[in-house]
Parts: C-alpha cells; sequence; structure tokens
C-alpha cells in the first residue's frame, strides 16, 4: 500500500499530532508499505531515513500559499500515487479537498482525516475526510453526536509503547528531583489546566511542605503561570525546565504524574507516564478517562476543580502505600498502548475504505500508470 501523510511541519517540538504521525509512518514503513510524509519542514530526517519513509516538502499553512499548495499536492499525487492520503491537520486536510476537485479519476484518491483534538474551530475542516478518525470513544462520540454519519467516523486511539521516535534517541541520563515530585508534561496552554494546576499545588505544599512540581513544556501561558506561583507563594517549589524532547527522566523520577486538562482527546503523555510507571491523577473529560482505563490506571478528578485535585494529590503523597499501589496500576495491562496496535488498526481503516470500491483501486492504478509514462 503507498500512503501519503500530510502535516503542516513535522518539526520535533513536542506536538503530539506530529508526534503519532511520525511514528506511524515508520511502522507502516517497517510493516512494508511505501510511506511519503508531506510537510512545510522536517526535524525527524535521519529516523524518516532509516526506515525507508520518503519526506517531500509541502507548504500548507499560509493561506496566500493556498493554490501553490494544491498544486504541489497534485503534483506528487502524480508521482506518488497514493492508495490512501491521510491528513492530521486542518491546513492540509484543505489542500487535499481542494486538490481532488474537478480532477481526472487518476486524481481521486481516498482521503482519511485524523480528529486529534476537538478546542480549535478549525478542526471541523476535519470532518472532510471519507472517513474520520477519532482518537479516542469520546470523540468518535461527539463526532457521531454532531452529525456524522457512523459509517464515516472509525475509532483508533493513540499510543506510544514501542515509539521510533524515542528508540531512536541515545539513552538521556537520569535526573534527580526534589522528593516528593509531581510532574506534567503538556504545552503550557490555559486549556491543558497549568493553572488549575498550581492553586491546586499551593495547597499540596502547606499539606506536604517538601513537595515540587514540574511543569515540563513550554507555550503562551508559561509566563503566566510562572506569576501565578509567585502570587500563591510557591515560586521556589514550582519549577518550569521548558519544553524536553525526551521527557522519560523526568517521568522515571517522579513520584506522581498529573494531567489537569479542561480538554484533550487522547493525550500522549498520559501513556508515556503510564508506560514509565508513575501514579497517574487525571481530569474526568475527553479521552482521559479511557488512557486511564476508566479509573482502573490512574485516578480521575472533576475538572476545574482546583480542591478536588489537591485532595487527591495529597491524599496520595501522604500515603506510600496507596502511592505504590497505583504505581502499579499505572503500567498493569499497557500492551494496548503500543504503536504496533494502533498501526493495525490505521491499516485496517485503510483497506475498509479502499475494499468496498474497487474504483479507488483503478484509480491509484491510473495514477501509477500516469506517473510511469513521465
Amino acid at each position: 500500500m503507498r500512503i501519503l501523510h500530510l502535516a503542516n511541519h513535522a518539526r520535533d517540538t513536542g506536538n503530539g499530532m506530529v508526534n503519532l504521525m511520525v511514528d506511524l509512518a515508520c511502522a507502516q514503513a517497517a510493516s512494508g508499505h511505501e510511506v511519503t510524509i508531506a510537510a512545510e519542514a522536517c526535524g525527524f530526517e535521519a529516523l524518516l531515513c532509516k526506515y525507508g519513509v520518503r519526506f517531500a516538502v509541502l507548504p500548507q499553512r499560509r493561506p496566500w500559499a493556498l493554490p501553490r499548495a494544491v498544486r504541489g499536492l497534485r503534483a506528487l499525487v502524480r508521482e506518488f500515487a497514493p492508495d490512501i492520503v491521510h491528513t492530521h491537520m486542518a491546513a492540509g486536510t484543505l489542500v487535499a479537498c481542494l486538490a481532488r476537485l474537478g480532477r481526472a479519476r487518476a486524481a481521486r484518491y481516498p482521503l482519511v482525516t485524523t480528529m486529534h483534538g476537538e478546542f480549535q474551530r478549525s478542526n471541523q475542516l476535519m470532518r472532510m475526510g471519507d472517513r474520520v478518525v477519532a482518537v479516542s470513544g469520546a470523540v468518535g462520540g461527539n463526532l457521531r453526536r454532531s452529525g456524522l454519519p457512523a459509517e464515516r467516523v472509525a475509532v483508533v486511539r493513540n499510543a506510544t509503547l514501542g515509539s521510533p521516535r524515542q528508540a531512536q534517541r541515545p539513552p538521556a541520563p537520569a535526573i534527580e528531583l526534589a522528593a516528593p515530585s509531581i510532574v506534567t508534561v503538556s504545552g503550557m496552554y490555559g486549556r491543558k489546566g497549568i493553572f488549575d494546576l498550581v492553586v491546586a499545588f499551593a495547597d499540596v505544599r502547606r499539606a506536604v511542605p517538601g513537595a515540587h512540581l514540574y511543569c515540563v513544556g513550554d507555550g503562551p501561558d508559561r509566563l503566566a503561570c510562572a506569576g501565578l506561583a509567585a502570587t500563591l507563594g510557591v515560586a521556589d517549589a514550582v519549577h518550569f525546565p521548558g519544553f524536553v524532547a525526551d521527557p522519560r527522566p523526568y517521568l522515571h523520577a517522579a513520584d506522581m504524574f498529573v494531567l489537569a486538562s479542561h480538554s484533550d482527546a487522547f493525550p500522549l503523555a498520559l501513556s508515556e507516564a503510564r508506560e514509565a510507571g508513575c501514579a497517574v491523577i487525571g481530569t474526568a473529560v475527553g479521552g482521559i478517562p479511557e488512557v486511564l482505563e476508566f479509573g482502573a490506571a490512574g485516578q480521575l478528578v472533576p475538572v476545574c476543580q482546583p480542591e478536588l485535585l489537591a485532595q487527591a494529590m495529597t491524599g496520595l503523597l501522604k500515603n506510600p502505600a496507596a502511592l505504590a499501589d497505583w504505581r502499579r496500576r499505572a503500567r498493569a495491562g499497557i500492551g494496548w498502548l503500543e504503536v504496533a496496535r494502533m498501526n493495525r488498526d490505521y491499516l485496517e481503516v485503510y483497506r475498509e475504505l479502499l475494499q468496498p470500491s474497487a474504483g479507488a483501486t483503478h484509480d491509484a492504478m491510473a495514477r501509477r500508470a500516469e506517473a510511469g509514462a513521465k
């Protein structure tokens, strides 16, 4: 199968959509498929080369460059003749839809879109796919309730275990954190609940004076969050290491991992925290309960209620036996979070989309014949 992935960029900046796409592309190539990623820039050149994934430069995001992007995608489709075009961001979805308008039969490629999140209005463009993949059952349910036909919706949950991205990194040195330590790994955005977490931590610090909070990640609300910590008198115990390409040393050193998101489709950080054996606390929104197996693998707390979040964190820090038990629970039964499973699920989505119509296969064959004739 020939698979073409589209995204705004493929930089190594901690973007969950990019990370998932890169892992998936490498897993697909390792399974014997021909895979290309088309984006504006790439930070994973060595990794993609190792797996035989081709990278093509295709700027997609800037509105004034839209006609050029459409022409570029049409040329790439003629050359590569993909069986599937798979988009991960709104801009690429728009380009992919426009590129097949009014074109010959050979340009009618099947389009798969992945709805990685719902917080941005532009994500509604992802609904234009022939098959719309939701990264959690919660997102899939929302899509169906909003009127998208059920037969066009598929659910493929995210995964990080066995990540090609992480496997290719040199082993990061172990670090020591002030104990007891609470870690979060997320973009520094208000919607990720970072302000709620700092407010909750101020209560934790009063109950457990030696506690420290490490907010790993970067974003526009980082300075405001640091200012809040200062206002609450806990600036000396709240640390902002910034973006860390490989956060595993923080996860392995942490006593607890907390994600206080207001909305999250299926956060990769929770999968990574479970793999590291952290005791996990997350808000009961979006796909977070699914990652935590509805409370079996991590504690769930109501969203936007810092006082309840503080109680949960304090309760674990004051009870070493409970903390150890939740560490064990986090690592139990995590095989379903393997990238290999995610790869199989996506390939099944592709096959189901191609199978009903022999015309889709004929389109791909026509594109290949056209490409071979040039």
